[in-house]
């Protein structure tokens, strides 16, 4: 199969989320994960989760990343949104699961029900 036209070369930019997550549940540093992290088997030093916290990983195992949505209750593009550029023009800019788009922890809080008797 021949694609027609040239191809355009696109740049990937991409923000890891885990430390807004980590705040959304009150954790408050990398330590914090250790335990969460063991009870799903996965056994990482310490250095090892600070860096996961503190820096956008170039590569992550998927069992550490689904360890991850499993702890914060959300989806692999929560924790990575992304941006593609179309590198000659850098004009075309496109956002998917951008920080607007991933709604607040509110929105899945439930609603408190308010019980009615059928002689009110």
């Amino acid at each position: 199969m021949q694609q027609e036209g040239p191809t355009v070369k696109r740049e990937i930019q991409y923000q890891w989320r885990v430390r807004e997550h980590m705040a959304r549940v009150g954790m408050k540093n990398s330590r914090d994960l250790v335990e969460p992290l063991r009870d799903r088997g996965i056994t990482l030093s310490e250095s090892q989760i600070y860096r996961i916290v503190g820096q956008e990983p170039e590569r992550i195992a998927f069992s550490v990343l689904a360890a991850l949505c499993d702890i914060f209750g959300v989806e692999a593009g929560d924790l990575v949104t992304y941006t593609a550029i179309d590198s000659a023009r850098r004009r075309d800019k496109r956002a998917v699961n951008s920080p607007t788009d991933v709604p607040l922890l509110d929105a899945y809080r439930p609603v408190r029900a308010r019980i009615v008797d059928d002689d009110d």
